[in-house]
């Protein structure tokens, strides 16, 4: 399983990434080993999708990342996809 994620860092900027392990992904970011992530104060796990191959996840992340805020702030809403995957994540990271 592959899954492709949005955070959303210091309420203003949507980061975008795959990984085959979401929680252990969320606590690299959280721990600040990210080299895009760690200038951020906080972030949030705001959608999540699963796929069952890595050719898949790369194709959707490249679709996101080309997309406009408007656009990553609906999909971050629901308005645009099916997010699968932020409760449990949410759950580990203490909400």
């Amino acid at each position: 399983m592959w899954f492709v994620y949005l955070l959303l860092c210091d309420q203003k900027t949507f980061y975008i990434g795959i990984t085959k392990d979401i929680r252990k992904r969320l606590l690299f970011h959280q721990e600040k080993k990210s080299f895009f992530t760690k200038k951020f104060s906080n972030f949030k796990l705001v959608h999540c999708e699963r796929y069952e191959s890595k050719t898949e996840a790369v194709r959707r992340e490249k679709q996101i990342k080309k997309w406009s805020r408007v656009k990553k702030q609906m999909l971050m809403e629901g308005k645009l996809g099916i997010n699968i995957c932020t409760g449990f994540a949410e759950d580990l990271l203490g909400g």
